[in-house]
């Protein structure tokens, strides 16, 4: 299902956070944005998972508005992982990830037999069915990072938007879950703050500053010296990763420009 930003803007406080982006994520494909902080990255995908209501623009859906879905038909087919996906009760890792179920489940329906077979396929894709028992609280960041993308992966979307999901994994992990996301056939929407991993995971790249939309292609056309001096003000050289071709970014520490 494709994913597609049009015209949207979000101001707060007679602040423009997130200026006319649009942007489009096609079926099944990975895009990541990326930028300094504070350029509106985490604020876009917060209206594609409906906690924020864009001032103007369109969330598109396939062919459908976002904001025309009922929260539950939204949460059937968007799930999210975001920075501030806190779990404040000690619930178990299982508990946690059945609750990827609920947009599914009537009331307090229980778990089918494929259900229950589902939770524990992400716990196994994951790397966390030895926590199964353990409660969240107990986890480390990264341990509670894979179980929370093991929760959205168990909601079965069509469109998946990942906040960081990099964030306290070692590197193992953060190379297993970017593979997860390129081989899961799911249309991906990804904040990065790591241009290699995000070169590397990618099909496009988007970069955003100040809100705005500066350019958006493949990574080898996006991630160029010039461009990263622009946006992040530091100087890089950019090689070709010798087993795979995709481009990587050599940085200087040398503050000279």
């Amino acid at each position: 299902m494709d994913l597609r930003l049009d015209g949207l803007s979000v101001v707060t406080d007679g602040r423009s956070l997130v200026r006319d982006l649009s942007l489009n994520v096609a079926s099944g494909r990975v895009v990541g944005l990326v930028g300094p902080n504070g350029s509106g990255k985490s604020t876009a995908l917060r209206c594609v998972y409906r906690a924020l209501r864009p001032s103007s623009g369109t969330v598109w859906v396939g062919e459908e508005d976002l904001s025309r879905l009922t929260v539950r038909r939204s949460a059937q087919v968007i799930a999210a992982m975001t920075q501030d996906g806190a779990v404040d009760l000690d619930f178990t890792v299982e508990e946690v990830i059945a609750l990827g179920r609920t947009p599914h489940l009537q009331g307090n329906q229980a778990l089918s037999p494929r259900e229950r077979e589902l939770c524990e396929r992400a716990m196994d894709r994951l790397d966390i069915r030895h926590l199964a028992r353990r409660g969240v609280l107990t986890l480390s960041g990264g341990e509670r990072q894979r179980v929370l993308l093991a929760r959205a992966l168990v909601q079965e979307p069509e469109i998946l938007v990942l906040d960081e999901p990099t964030n306290h994994l070692d590197v193992r992990h953060q190379v297993e879950l970017l593979s997860l996301l390129r081989g899961s056939g799911l249309t991906v929407l990804v904040v990065l703050h790591d241009l290699n991993l995000a070169a590397a995971a990618c099909d496009r790249i988007g970069v955003l500053r100040e809100g705005r939309l500066v350019t958006a292609g493949t990574p080898g056309d996006v991630l160029t010296p010039e461009l990263v001096h622009e946006v992040f003000g530091v100087k890089a050289s950019i090689v070709s990763h010798p087993l795979t071709g995709d481009p990587q970014l050599l940085y200087s520490l040398n503050p000279s420009p």
